[in-house]
């Protein structure tokens, strides 16, 4: 594992900037499936609590196969393809669907409290996120081939 340059915090934002913007459109479709589910108005306030509540767990378990599904069937979601970096386990495969897991529910815990985890490859001598660390995961710079 130590043959990969650890990917730095700007290259880790711009892949997750990126992802952002293919979980909207995720988001649109499942919002709209949902809306049509409940027969409801676009004017979400008048919807039932139910409604909300749905609606939010059929994003979060949509984000979370997006993220675990990618990582463990190449190491990468459409972000970290742009942005040439991959996640790896201690043995430099992709991480399993456990593994998988524990980074995404760790990463969500680290934006949730103000991006400390991710700030964390700042001060840490191999560049890993805590939910790295923790997840025993690694985010890493794949160069271009040489030509």
């Amino acid at each position: 594992m130590n043959t990969f340059e650890s990917a730095p915090l700007w290259r880790r934002l711009a892949a997750l900037l990126y992802d952002a913007l293919v979980l909207v459109a995720i988001w649109m479709g499942a919002a709209a499936l949902v809306l049509l589910a409940f027969r409801g108005e676009v004017d979400v306030a008048h919807q039932p609590p139910l409604y909300h509540f749905v609606l939010q767990g059929v994003l979060l378990v949509l984000t979370a196969l997006y993220f675990i599904v990618s990582w463990t069937r190449g190491g990468q979601t459409i972000g970290m393809r742009a942005w040439r970096v991959s996640i790896l386990d201690a043995k430099g495969h992709f991480p399993d669907t456990r593994r998988s897991l524990a980074r995404f529910l760790l990463a969500t815990g680290s934006a949730l409290l103000l991006g400390v985890g991710f700030v964390w490859c700042l001060f840490d001598p191999d560049r890993r996120a805590l939910h790295d660390i923790l997840a025993r995961t690694r985010m890493v710079h794949l160069h271009k081939p040489d030509a």
